[in-house]
């Protein structure tokens, strides 16, 4: 991987010569090829807990950002394809170049796939198939506006998140303040995909309005990532840190939609100046991130106080050090729009697990259907004649915000009339072993969870708030 990565950026490095506003932008749910090869139900929901899981693990054990001169390796789990998400459409460069990126609240960098020489091993949407795909590029040479990022440029340490880059140049020269050595390429993990190459300083064009010198990731290799992310997160180099955002907020279509060209939106909004809170909104404040050595991604994440968890009104036994980050960064739950499923940990899981099957009396378990997806409990809700009825889950966090999840926010249908519970943990998963173990998050809140619920991140106060609301 490293010789075939140094070999792209060498060829990339050949191109270059040796805010007060409310934006309001569509987001898209990232779907399936509806051309793949399987529209298999049991196996895209297979899939879609597998590549959860991968996400989590990724999330609990976070890998330091490397450079693609390093023989860092990896040993977090692939899976065929990249896992599920939403993108919303950017646009960078001068002229104006428009791509498509994975929106993540759960990373704080932001690239693009980048040349003509761009390759993404493993990128297709279906989750059989694997195929290459071609997926669009933004040519730096298109855009007077593209520069290298030096190694002396204090955006360089955003990327590797240190102040301690591999600059030989800079380091040895004896007029350090002359250097022009590039910032040293990264190599980034996202759990189930990475990606490769090197920080361009770039305008980003937001309406009516330019972002000059934005830190973007120009990337030149890949593998199972179908477009770009957008990192939201805590960090420096995130698309709201740059912009100076007060809040975002987003509203997440339902799933029902996944082949539809239907989207909802997402507003940036950097107007926000007050402690006023959104008509309709229910609080609950974000927590302090723990600070762990090695382990600096726990600061990019956003944690909540879950206190406690009701299924049909009652209450999970959860013990409660899995409910609060300890200073090892072990525990507590954090809110990824990079996760389809929501992911908890075993002690969480099992419990959450029992409730369902010992109040669910009027419909069997469908235990095949529990191997073929790698989800459980799954119910035969099938030939009742009536509306499904399945306990209530309710999620219960601190400052008295609640979130009462509609049915289809937390049991999937699949097949003829299976209904599962959409949150996944560390275990057997489609016949392999995923063992994502007891560091980092005990939870991770995925986007399937959020289905047609407004969310906001307020910034400014350091709070999430929510309130249901149909996403159209």
């Amino acid at each position: 991987m490293s010789s075939r990565v140094l070999c792209f950026v060498s060829l990339l490095l050949c191109i270059f010569p040796a805010i007060a506003f409310a934006l309001h932008l569509p987001l898209t749910l990232t779907h399936f090829d509806a051309n793949g090869p399987s529209r298999d139900p049991y196996q895209i929901l297979s899939y879609l807990a597998s590549s959860s899981l991968a996400r989590a693990h990724h999330l609990k054990n976070p890998q330091i950002t490397a450079t693609a001169t390093s023989d860092a390796t990896t040993t977090t789990p692939l899976f065929s394809h990249s896992y599920g998400g939403y993108s919303i459409s950017l646009s960078f460069g001068t002229p104006p170049q428009i791509l498509p990126f994975v929106m993540d609240t759960g990373s704080d960098f932001v690239w693009f796939p980048c040349t003509h020489r761009y390759v993404c091993k493993n990128c297709s949407f279906s989750p059989s198939s694997d195929q290459n795909v071609t997926i669009p590029s933004f040519i730096p040479k298109l855009s007077s506006s593209s520069r290298l990022v030096g190694c002396r440029n204090p955006k360089c340490s955003w990327v590797h998140h240190t102040n301690k880059t591999q600059c030989d140049e800079c380091r040895n020269s004896f007029t350090p303040q002359n250097c022009t050595q590039a910032c040293p390429p990264y190599f980034l993990l996202y759990g189930p995909g990475t990606t490769a190459g090197v920080a361009l300083s770039e305008t980003l064009n937001l309406g009516d309005r330019t972002v000059s010198n934005f830190l973007v990731g120009c990337s030149i290799f890949s593998s199972r990532q179908p477009a770009g992310i957008a990192g939201f997160g805590r960090g420096l180099p995130s698309l709201p840190t740059q912009l100076k955002l007060h809040k975002f907020s987003y509203c997440l279509i339902s799933r029902r939609f996944d082949d539809s060209p239907s989207s909802s939106t997402l507003i940036l909004d950097s107007t926000s100046d007050m402690d006023r809170k959104t008509n309709g909104l229910i609080y609950t404040p974000f927590i302090k991130n723990p600070i762990v050595r090695g382990k600096e991604a726990f600061q990019v994440y956003y944690y909540v106080g879950l206190r406690k968890i009701t299924v049909g009104g009652r209450r999970v036994k959860v013990p409660r050090k899995f409910l609060s980050p300890g200073k090892n960064g072990n525990g507590g739950t954090i809110v990824d729009s990079g996760s389809t499923f929501t992911f908890m940990a075993h002690e969480i899981f099992e419990p959450l697990a029992v409730e369902f099957v010992k109040q669910v009396k009027n419909y069997s378990r469908a235990r095949d259907v529990e191997v073929l997806t790698g989800l459980r409990p799954c119910f035969d809700v099938k030939d009742m004649g009536k509306p499904v009825e399945l306990p209530e889950l309710r999620l219960h966090f601190k400052g008295g915000a609640e979130i009462a999840l509609p049915l289809e926010n937390y049991f999937a249908v699949v097949g003829e009339g299976v209904a599962c519970l959409t949150v996944v943990t560390d275990g057997d998963v489609g016949g392999g072993k995923a063992v994502v173990g007891h560091s980092g998050p005990a939870v991770v809140l995925g986007s399937f969870q959020m289905q047609n619920y407004y969310v906001e991140y307020d910034l400014r106060n350091q709070r999430l708030g929510l309130k249901p609301q149909l996403c159209i």
